[in-house]
């Protein structure tokens, strides 16, 4: 059975919701120049034809934490398993099987650094199937977080991004500190990104008025973003990897700029350890990646080395549906 395909209006409606991911569908149809019932009917489409979600996600540098990389190699037999379980912890954002299948690689949010040791200095370091753990702490994003692929989709015309964009957040003086009410909203919310308000107040013990004022609060500041989780075949993405780059100090922040420019990219960051930025993209082929790596990276000055990995599965991409 093949892929299913997507035509020019089912891309505008997913990079609308990348845009806003809590926009009415009454909205985007009025940018798009279709009816309200087209876009639900498209939304439901796209839901069980790659199986598209809208999900909440938190900015931890506007709580003051730290997000890291970690990369684990395995004994062969452990990667899956160990993969299935890291992504069923609330704290790791994407864990992906790569080299082979001997490595996993996952994002991971730790609430405190009591968390982040327990895990990378305990956990980890006793399971025996794990041969290396070396984790990276994101110190800069150039692309990412709110900005995803679909951002460089062009499906919208510039006019239709300006109507569906949303305000820059708001700089912060200090960290935000969330208390039980936003966890138990952010909670839902990292399940289904356009819970409605009834949904939020039933899971936070909070009047409706309240969820929504949280709600803007928690979006005008930037502590809270939505993304889009899509099967990538279908938008000829059929071949990912992820880049380790060592690039010298000087040319560190040329280079994280020029490749989150790039078509290809939807993740870059500059990172500690001997590798300092890393990547992820997508192509339609090998040979495309080939082009990538000789041409686009290649000409960049200050790389001074690229490790290339495959992801050969995507075991948790912003959220973990076992039965897929």
């Amino acid at each position: 059975m093949g892929l299913p395909t997507l035509d020019h209006l089912d891309l505008q409606i997913l990079q609308a919701l990348q845009l806003d991911g809590r926009a009415p569908f009454s909205r985007i149809a009025a940018v798009l120049g279709v009816s309200d019932q087209t876009v639900a009917r498209r939304y439901r489409r796209l839901h069980n034809a790659v199986n598209m979600r809208v999900l909440g996600m938190t900015d931890e540098n506007r709580f003051g934490r730290q997000t890291w990389m970690v990369r684990l190699h395995c004994t062969p037999d452990a990667a899956e398993q160990l993969a299935d379980a890291l992504a069923r912890r609330p704290d790791t954002q994407f864990v992906s099987l790569t080299s082979g299948g001997t490595e996993v690689v996952c994002g991971m949010k730790p609430r405190s650094r009591k968390e982040r040791d327990e895990l990378l200095f305990g956990r980890l370091q006793r399971t025996r199937q794990i041969v290396r753990v070396t984790a990276h702490c994101l110190l800069h994003s150039f692309y990412g977080g709110s900005l995803g692929w679909l951002n460089k989709s062009h499906a919208l015309t510039p006019e239709q991004e300006s109507a569906l964009r949303l305000p820059d957040p708001a700089p912060l003086d200090a960290p935000l500190i969330a208390d039980a009410a936003d966890e138990a909203l952010l909670a839902v919310l990292r399940r289904d990104g356009r819970a409605t308000l009834a949904d939020l107040h039933s899971a936070t013990g909070q009047s409706e008025s309240a969820v929504k004022r949280r709600l803007e609060t928690l979006r005008s500041t930037g502590a809270l973003y939505f993304d889009v989780q899509y099967d990538q075949g279908p938008l000829g993405q059929g071949v990912s990897v992820m880049l380790w780059l060592t690039v010298a100090p000087r040319a560190l922040a040329d280079v994280g700029r020029s490749i989150a420019a790039h078509q290809e990219v939807d993740f870059v960051s500059a990172t500690t350890g001997q590798e300092n930025i890393v990547v992820t993209a997508h192509f339609k082929s090998s040979e495309q990646l080939y082009t990538y790596l000789s041409e686009k990276i290649g000409a960049l000055d200050g790389v001074q080395a690229v490790e290339s990995t495959l992801v050969l599965r995507q075991v948790k991409q912003l959220t973990y549906e076992p039965n897929r």
